[in-house]
């Protein structure tokens, strides 16, 4: 019975990376902030592509307040690429830049569209602007409400 209780300890209280290599954790382990042992899929997926001896390499080259970001970039970079073999995350990239590509396209053509508009409809207006009334010859004040060519409310 004892033994069983410290081999529950040992195991967790070890990394992913160690729980993997079924090995004692150290206490200055390099994987265990990065690779914690509640979820064993994240070193699985990264191994497949890098190589523990890699990741290792990798993580003791470099400072350590970018280590958590390199090990989320190689674990996205390994699900991509297991996803897609082929392409990985430049196919997801390529398909990112192409819809940027569209957007910009897009926005081109409509702001294109709008200064057209915007010249016709200057160009369209009378010299007089519309909060001021007109003064018709007889006396009467047109406020523009009634346009007999304007039939769009009719």
């Amino acid at each position: 019975m004892n033994r069983f209780h410290k081999l529950d300890k040992m195991t967790s209280t070890r990394c992913a990376v160690c729980k993997y290599f079924r090995r004692r954790c150290p206490p200055d382990c390099i994987f265990a902030p990065y690779f914690p042992n509640n979820d064993p899929q994240k070193f699985t997926c990264v191994r497949r592509f890098y190589g523990a001896s890699n990741i290792g390499k990798m993580l003791e080259e470099m400072p350590v307040h970018l280590r958590a970001d390199a090990v989320d970039s190689l674990y996205y970079e390994a699900k991509c690429r297991t996803q897609d073999p082929v392409y990985g995350c430049v196919g997801i990239i390529s398909s990112l830049h192409q819809q940027i590509q569209i957007a910009q396209s897009q926005l081109a053509k409509a702001l294109a569209e709008l200064s057209f508009l915007d010249a016709n409809l200057a160009a369209a207006e009378p010299t007089l602007s519309h909060s001021e009334p007109l003064v018709q010859p007889n006396g009467v004040v047109d406020h523009g409400l009634v346009d007999p060519l304007n039939t769009w409310f009719y």
